[in-house]
């Protein structure tokens, strides 16, 4: 699995909890492993092995949990919520952070309603730099941001609150295809794939789908 590519959104939402990231001392074992096993799980949900993802998210809780600090906890579940909203999986509530949020900082707080595309309009400045101008419903925001998975979240925040135009779409579908993002990727091509079809772009609508069948490593549909 390639966490090259992931490691800035991760550091981005776990700051301060890793110092093994900065130059001071080393951290505890349970840290790094936290951090490893985070990074493992949001690259196999990336790249489409749910079992990966969640045996290793459950370690990383698990590590977390030995610190006895919600906030921590929470940076975790942030980070597999905003894994979903990358790939468009928009209606899947973020149930364990939820549990968590009355101990959680108000930036986390933050997060989980950005996350759902109902951030409050002065709570934007607690987000990532990232986010914000996608929080403020910025389609230009993308540009801007060079992280692919806080590109793809950005991107999927603008989509399911109908802030996403066709430069949003294809940025996405570049990010994810760039990464070997094979979840995200197959969301996103779907969403174009329904914007040709709905537009009557015969011909559009079935290079769509051949990719999508490449994709997903199948036979391309055969066209009448």
């Amino acid at each position: 699995m390639n966490t090259t590519a992931l490691k800035p959104a991760i550091l981005l939402l776990t700051a301060g909890l890793l110092a093994a990231c900065s130059s001071g001392p080393r951290a505890p074992d349970w840290q790094l492993e936290a951090k490893g096993s985070m990074d493992r799980s949001v690259a196999a949900y990336m790249e489409g092995n749910s079992r990966v993802e969640m045996a290793e998210l459950e370690r990383a809780r698990g590590q977390l949990t030995r610190s006895g600090r919600a906030d921590l906890l929470a940076t975790a579940e942030l980070l597999h919520c905003a894994t979903r909203v990358a790939s468009l999986v928009l209606d899947e509530p973020c149930s364990a952070f939820e549990k968590l949020r009355p101990d959680a900082t108000e930036a986390q707080r933050a997060y989980a309603d950005y996350l759902k595309g109902q951030v409050q309009p002065q709570a934007v400045a607690l987000l990532p730099e990232a986010q914000r101008s996608a929080a403020a419903g910025n389609a230009g925001a993308l540009a801007g941001i060079t992280d692919p998975l806080s590109k793809l979240v950005a991107a999927g925040v603008l989509l399911q609150t109908g802030k996403a135009d066709p430069a949003v779409i294809s940025q996405a579908i570049g990010t994810a295809s760039a990464q070997g993002w094979r979840r995200p990727l197959l969301a996103w091509l779907g969403v174009e794939l329904r914007r040709a079809e709905q537009g009557g772009n015969t011909a559009e609508a079935d290079r769509l789908r051949r990719r999508i069948a490449l994709t997903q490593n199948a036979p391309a549909p055969v066209t009448p």
